[in-house]
């Protein structure tokens, strides 16, 4: 699961960094070029990329005085290891 990979993406080239450690699953997404946020459709893709259907991953929105943005342009998407996630039932999920 660690490296780092170019991959043609839904709408272009998909800049992948991949870890895991200290519990989790980790990847950032990024355009190679940085020029835009990647979109809904780029994130499932990355997803289905480095996880099987039946995982749930989450993209945090952590509260301020734990917020880093190196660069505006990469999002990130995050697995526990060994944790089940809870989610909404799927009637609210719409």
């Amino acid at each position: 699961m660690n490296g780092w990979f170019l991959v043609n993406g839904p709408a272009g080239l998909l800049q992948i960094v991949s870890s895991n450690g200290e519990g989790w699953e980790h990847v950032s997404v990024t355009y190679n070029k940085k020029q835009r946020i990647p979109t809904w459709e780029d994130m499932c893709f990355v997803k289905d990329l480095f996880w099987r259907e039946d995982e749930t991953v989450v993209q945090y929105h952590p509260r301020k005085a734990n917020y880093i943005n190196n660069h505006e342009c990469v999002l990130h998407l995050w697995k526990p290891l060994g944790v089940a996630l809870p989610v909404p039932p799927k009637e609210m999920v719409l």
